[in-house]
């Protein structure tokens, strides 16, 4: 039986300037920072996306599916380049080594492509491959004139039909910039492109507001046998909200001015005929959201939380919430007295939340084994320094 058409999201992150590292450098140490980097950029990518297949210096991953969570996307293919970023400068800060290719590092850079379209399953030998010409499409991008038409060398080109199905009516609004390449064979692809190396240097700028310990009045915790990524998903999403909240029936979200989910967002969370007013202060994929909340009641203060994603190894993650201390001592009495209460919804919520983050991954247990990645020798690339943000 012919397998059929299913839709799916396509992006290939290709590593700039390897060609020329190559050629400038020794070839064992050259292999194995590719190895290094490429583990960094597919390890960024999942779980929201597969590894299809390595293709040299690039990853090919999907998604299957219809309608993408626009937000979800920029989020991932930013948290990727800033962990090639974050792994660019631990290996060139932690290395003695004096060869062409540590030397050369910094001169490396990501590309990423994003694409939507039909694809078809084939299988080869034991392994799954997609096929389509969808999937020429996105691999023909990969070799554009964008560099050369705005000088950007880091960027992440979202095609037209990607952004059709993220949703996103007004791209130039979100900080996007058009770009259009004609193919032979292919015709003209338009898409959109964002700069990375502007939301790494903004990245860099960006206060962090998060509840530290000394300021908690309140802690819950719980551990989740999922990645963060697929956990900060499930908190955040204000679709997948209402499935573990408690008493939530609906999240309406009114984006921050740059049209992102993010820092400035507010949410209307729908308690039955009221609302939970929340604005997101701090917004970092999948570190730690932090919101400031304005519940349904007279008089009572706003009440500041932060989630903490802590990565446990091993597909596991420990979600921390810690609730900020009121600073005057009639707010602080206020607080006390909700507390019961929102021990209660918490300790709900949370439980909740390990049930359908079980149910998700259930769901993926048949899914075909991803392509090994290679091995890398760690030679002068020690792990990332822990906490470390520039």
């Amino acid at each position: 039986m012919l397998s059929q058409p299913e839709p799916a999201c396509l992006v290939i992150a290709d590593i700039t300037g390897y060609t020329g590292f190559l050629a400038g450098a020794e070839l064992d140490h050259a292999q194995d920072i590719l190895a290094d980097l490429m583990g960094t950029v597919v390890g960024a990518l999942r779980p929201t996306f597969r590894l299809a297949k390595l293709e040299g210096d690039a990853a090919f991953t999907y998604a299957f599916t219809g309608i993408i969570d626009g937000q979800l996307l920029q989020d991932t293919v930013e948290r990727c380049y800033f962990a090639f970023r974050r792994r660019l400068r631990d290996v060139g800060q932690a290395s003695s080594c004096e060869c062409n290719a540590c030397i050369l590092v910094p001169d490396l850079d990501l590309k990423v492509v994003a694409h939507h379209g039909q694809v078809i399953r084939q299988r080869v030998a034991s392994r799954e491959e997609l096929v389509g010409s969808d999937v020429i499409v996105v691999h023909r991008l990969l070799k554009n004139h964008l560099e050369e038409a705005t000088g950007v060398r880091a960027y992440a080109l979202f095609t037209d039909a990607c952004l059709a199905a993220m949703g996103l009516a007004d791209p130039a609004a979100a900080g996007l910039v058009p770009h259009r390449e004609v193919f032979e064979g292919v015709g003209e692809i338009g898409g959109w492109v964002r700069d990375l190396h502007a939301a790494w240097e903004a990245e860099l700028r960006r206060a962090v507001d998060v509840v530290t310990e000394s300021e908690t009045a309140r802690m819950y915790e719980a551990t989740f046998a999922a990645p963060p990524a697929l956990v900060w998903e499930y908190v955040t999403s204000p679709i997948r909200r209402p499935a573990w909240q408690s008493h939530v029936t609906g999240v309406e979200e009114r984006l921050s001015a740059s049209g992102r989910r993010g820092t400035g967002t507010i949410n209307h969370c729908i308690h039955g005929k009221d609302a939970v007013i929340e604005e997101v202060l701090d917004w970092q994929p999948y570190d730690h959201v932090t919101y400031r909340s304005q519940l349904p009641m007279p008089d009572v203060p706003k009440l500041v939380s932060s989630f903490l994603f802590h990565d446990l190894g091993d597909g596991l993650t420990r979600v921390e919430v810690r609730l900020r201390r009121p600073r005057s001592a009639k707010d602080r009495a206020i607080a006390t007295m909700l507390m019961p209460m929102l021990d209660q919804s918490f300790g709900e919520s949370l439980s909740a939340l390990g049930s359908v983050i079980a149910a998700a991954v259930a769901s993926t247990a048949d899914a075909p084994p991803e392509p090994s990645l290679p091995s890398s020798q760690g030679r002068n690339v020690p792990p990332p320094v822990a906490g470390a943000r520039s």
